[in-house]
């Protein structure tokens, strides 16, 4: 019973831990700038902000995919679609060109888009995992 639990435990954590790789290589891509480049080289503290809150938004519905799944499969799909979802605001949001241009706005550090970004990427991982609570 208990090597079972356990078992189930390890699988689901890393299906999760795979999930959340496959999306940071995945949401530098999404971005047009480098996410990579302005965090560790650049100390880009906007840019760090933002990228940490969408891992935060992936994180919050793969909980509640794990929570309500009882099968892998069922759990891995409700991952991937958390992923999709997160990836396609980062695109739509840092794809918007004008004055309120999200991707500007964090290449030059502005703390605020940053914190905005992360905020609007944690809201739509929290509404992403109540629609997943079925």
């Amino acid at each position: 019973m208990f090597i079972d639990s356990f078992l189930s435990f390890g699988l689901f954590f890393f299906i999760a831990v795979a999930v959340v790789v496959v999306f940071l290589y995945l949401y530098a891509l999404v971005t047009p700038y480098d996410d990579y480049k302005l965090i560790f080289e650049e100390n880009n503290t906007a840019a760090a902000i933002g990228f940490g809150g969408a891992i935060l938004g992936l994180s919050l519905p793969l909980y509640s995919a794990a929570a309500g799944s009882d099968a892998f499969l069922d759990f891995t799909i409700w991952a991937i679609v958390a992923m999709v979802i997160q990836l396609i605001l980062a695109f739509v949001l840092t794809r918007k060109m004008s004055k309120f241009s999200f991707s500007k706005k964090i290449s030059e550090g502005v703390l605020s888009v940053g914190v905005l970004m992360a905020f609007l990427s944690i809201s739509i991982g929290v509404i992403n995992a109540g629609s997943m609570s079925y």
